[in-house]
């Protein structure tokens, strides 16, 4: 299984990013090898629309099972991300992806 991340860092001590298309870094975590990697989202940062349908694309292409985020995507965005089969957790507000990745596993955060 592949879990995304939005998040302002490239490790487990990392911040949720609460806000998911200006989120700094994509990190992706695959459970099977047990590795983590991250993709600089940074390029989204300044454009004046569209960053929510950017980061969306992104995503499409990392083909993660699970998205955990914090406020979770726009309307645009959350368009764009139905069609792939994807579970999109949200409410992961001030916590490290570490700790996102724990009250994912114990079913704690709200399916959006």
């Amino acid at each position: 299984m592949k879990i995304a991340f939005t998040s302002d860092g490239t490790s487990w001590d990392s911040m949720i990013d609460p806000r998911f298309g200006r989120t700094e870094y994509i990190v992706l975590y695959d459970e099977e090898s047990q590795e983590l990697s991250a993709v600089d989202n940074s390029s989204v940062k300044n454009e004046a629309h569209g960053a929510g349908t950017a980061t969306s694309q992104r995503i499409f292409e990392l083909k993660p099972d699970v998205l955990i985020t914090g406020n979770g995507p726009g309307d645009n965005a959350a368009t764009a991300l139905k069609h792939i089969e994807m579970k999109i957790l949200v409410n992961a507000h001030g916590m490290t992806l570490r700790q996102a990745y724990e009250h994912y596993q114990t079913g704690d955060l709200k399916e959006q």
